[in-house]
């Protein structure tokens, strides 16, 4: 089995890289392990090696036949590749996240692929209220004023186009809530905080008083347990859309409780995104407002299609996933960030 991962050397597509090879190490699938991204890493290192490495910008259309050798064969493309920043630079996002993906499809459908799974986001639905859980089948159109939630529903859009004009092609697609581990922290500190804030960042950090509105609920999920649910989709040649998070869902008093935190302080909404926005319009930090407007909107996902048809439990809860994340990024461990892509 010949399977291509895009964006083979970021958080997930490195976990991802790890269940393969532990799937190899159980006498499973001989499974044949093709990594795709802008930069090779140190092949000596685990899990980078015995993996065949192809250097391709799939946001560059000159790289576009270097993409089809490299799906040249395949069984089964994932593609996670993504770009987060620089987000300053709208149009420098687009172009990988967007036409990048648009750039896979059109690759795998020349070399024959039979099966692309897509790294989707639980930031591609809709604004949903947060009593209810929602399941696959609510509406993936993003949320307003959210760069990362806009591009996500566009790349949805390009997969249901791909899906209907190429019906011999099994398409699947994972939407996982944030996603964390000890090996993101430095990762997360430069993509949301930026090098300077992410310094600052105790190994245990406390926060004796917590301004926080109350609307931030939201979920977590283990890279690994990601990781697992993607070798389920592929070794059953799985379709469809795919909610994956684990539990409990992240409220404020979870936080709070993450935090150290002795009183939560009810913040309105607009005051914290207007003070996120006005920091990151001065460069003071990474993070635009329209994350909190996702964090505000994106729905509660129910798991239940992902726990039946995959079988799949997390190992990990959230409260697991997100202190694991906060302890590596306050003591500056885990794989560093890629260097931003300069603009065009």
């Amino acid at each position: 089995m010949r399977i291509v991962i895009t964006g083979a050397t970021g958080h997930v597509g490195t976990a991802l890289l790890n269940r393969l090879h532990q799937v190899r190490s159980e006498k499973g699938p001989d499974l044949e392990i093709v990594g795709v991204a802008r930069r090779e890493p140190d092949q000596d290192v685990a899990p980078y090696r015995d993996v065949v490495w192809h250097s391709v910008d799939i946001g560059d259309p000159a790289d576009l036949p270097a993409l089809e050798g490299a799906f040249a064969g395949a069984d089964a493309v994932v593609h996670l590749a993504w770009l987060i920043q620089p987000n300053h630079d709208r149009e420098l996002l687009r172009r990988t996240n967007v036409a990048g993906t648009d750039q896979v499809l059109r690759a795998a459908r020349t070399a024959g692929v039979g099966h692309v799974v897509c790294a989707s986001s639980v930031g591609a639905y809709s604004p949903a209220p947060k009593e209810h859980r929602t399941n696959e089948d609510w509406p993936a159109a993003g949320v307003e004023g959210s760069h990362y939630s806009v591009d996500k529903a566009a790349q949805e859009r390009l997969l249901n186009a791909f899906a209907r004009e190429n019906p011999g092609v099994v398409v699947a697609r994972l939407r996982p809530a944030l996603t964390f581990s000890a090996q993101a922290g430095s990762e997360v500190g430069r993509y949301f905080l930026g090098q300077f804030l992410a310094r600052l960042v105790p190994r245990k950090p406390s926060i004796p008083l917590l301004p926080i509105p109350p609307e931030l609920v939201f979920q977590a999920v283990h890279a690994d347990d990601v990781a697992d649910a993607y070798w389920r989709v592929l070794k059953r040649r799985a379709a469809g859309a795919f909610n994956i998070a684990a539990e409990p869902v992240l409220d404020p008093n979870a936080l709070g409780w993450v935090l150290h935190t002795k009183r939560l302080l009810p913040l309105p909404l607009p005051v914290l995104r207007a003070a996120v926005e006005f920091s990151w319009r001065l460069r003071l930090q990474a993070t635009d407002g329209g994350w909190i407007d996702m964090a505000a909107g994106a729905p509660i996902m129910d798991t239940a299609r992902a726990r039946g048809l995959l079988e799949w439990t997390p190992q990990r809860t959230s409260l697991d996933a997100l202190t694991e994340m906060l302890d590596g990024l306050g003591a500056g461990t885990g794989r560093q960030a890629s260097p931003p892509l300069a603009p065009q």
